[in-house]
C-alpha cells in the first residue's frame, strides 16, 4: 500500500481524485472547528521536507500504471500541504511525469510567502478556502496559528491570484449561527471580491466536525447565501453523487466487519483494509452517523466499536 498517496476516490468537486498526502496527520496551521480529520495539536508555520519529491514519484509511477487515470491528482491529505518545503519539487517532478491535472486543496495560509507562491504557479487547479469575515471569526472557526490575521490570508490570496493562471475555486464553510447571518456573509463577500475566484464554492459540517458546536446549516440557507454570493457560486454540501454513496457504502460494510470482531483505531482500519488514513476516517465517520459505531479514548489512543459490543452496550444486537 503506498504511504502518501489515496484512491482514486470519488470526489464531489474534482471527479476521480487521486489524493496526494504531503504532510503527516494534523500537520496544520490550522485548527478549525469543523475539521473532519480532528483537531491539531498545535497549529505550525514552520516548513519542513515531510515527503521527498522522490518518494511521491516513485509511488506515483506505480500507481499511473497499475490504476485508471485519475481525473486529478490532488495535493491534500492530513494537513495543510504547503507546509512541505519540497512542495515546488514534486509539483514540478509531478508535471514532468503526467499530463493528468494537478489541483492543491489548501487553506491558503502561506500564499503571503512569495516562496510558496511561486512554488503553486505551476498546478492546473487551486481550492483554497476562506471561512471569516473579521478577524475575530477566523481566531473563532480556524483558530490559526497565532503569527497569523485573516488580512494576511487575504492579502495572501488576492497576490496568488494577480500572479496565478490557472482557476481558483473558493471554497467558503458555512456554519450555523457563525459566519451564516446576512450581515457576515456580505462582510466577507467584500473580502472574496479582492480575491477574485472563479468558483465559489459553499460548504457546511455534512460530516462529523472536530468541535461538536460546529453546526450545519439547512440546504435553504445554503440557497440564500449563494444566491447572495452572485453567480459565481455554487453549493457543493451533501452533493455525492450516487456512485460515491455506494462505494462508501461498501468500505463502510467493511469497516464495520472489523470492528465486530475487536475494536480498531483510525490507523488499524487503514492497515487491515490496505487504504489510506484519509480514507478510514470517512468510513468510521458513515458509521458514527449511522448509530453503528461508537468511540472510546484509552491513553492517547480513540478506539473504535460496533455498537452492539460497544462496552457500555454489550448486549446490543
Amino acid at each position: 500500500m503506498p504511504d502518501h498517496l489515496y484512491g482514486p476516490v470519488p470526489s464531489r468537486r474534482l471527479g476521480r481524485s487521486l489524493g496526494v498526502d504531503l504532510v503527516p496527520p494534523k500537520t496544520c496551521t490550522f485548527d478549525c472547528i469543523y475539521c473532519q480529520l480532528g483537531s491539531t495539536d498545535e497549529p505550525a508555520l514552520k516548513r519542513a521536507e515531510y515527503v521527498s519529491a522522490d518518494e511521491i514519484a516513485e509511488e506515483l509511477e506505480e500507481a499511473l500504471s497499475e490504476g485508471p487515470r485519475p481525473d486529478y491528482l490532488t495535493l491534500a491529505g492530513s494537513g495543510e500541504p504547503t507546509l512541505n518545503s519540497a512542495l515546488g519539487q514534486i509539483v514540478s517532478r509531478i508535471k514532468r511525469m503526467t499530463d493528468v491535472p494537478v489541483a492543491l486543496l489548501t487553506n491558503g495560509s502561506l500564499f503571503y510567502r512569495r516562496t510558496v507562491r511561486e512554488e503553486c504557479g505551476a498546478v492546473d487547479l487551486l481550492l483554497p478556502s476562506l471561512d471569516a469575515s473579521n478577524e475575530e471569526m477566523f481566531r473563532y472557526v480556524n483558530r490559526p496559528h497565532p503569527d497569523l490575521t485573516l488580512e494576511l490570508l487575504v492579502d495572501g490570496l488576492a497576490a496568488m491570484r494577480d500572479e496565478f493562471e490557472g482557476e481558483i475555486w473558493l471554497e467558503v464553510f458555512i456554519l450555523l449561527g457563525v459566519n451564516s447571518f446576512a450581515a457576515q456573509v456580505r462582510e466577507m463577500q467584500g473580502h472574496i471580491e479582492r480575491i477574485r475566484p472563479d468558483r465559489i464554492q459553499l460548504n457546511t459540517a455534512v460530516r462529523p466536525p472536530a468541535e461538536k458546536f460546529a453546526y450545519p446549516v439547512a440546504r435553504k440557507r445554503l440557497e440564500e447565501i449563494s444566491a447572495m454570493l452572485g453567480p459565481k457560486c455554487e453549493i457543493i454540501a451533501d452533493m455525492a453523487p450516487a456512485e460515491e454513496e455506494q462505494e462508501r457504502e461498501s468500505s463502510a460494510q467493511e469497516v464495520l466487519t472489523m470492528l465486530l470482531r475487536r475494536p480498531c483505531t483510525v490507523e488499524d482500519i487503514a492497515s487491515g483494509l490496505s487504504v489510506h488514513r484519509n480514507e478510514a476516517v470517512k468510513y468510521v465517520q458513515r458509521l458514527l452517523e449511522e448509530g453503528l459505531v461508537e468511540t472510546r479514548r484509552e491513553g492517547a489512543e480513540i478506539y473504535y466499536y460496533a455498537t452492539r459490543i460497544s462496552p457500555s452496550h454489550p448486549e446490543r444486537s
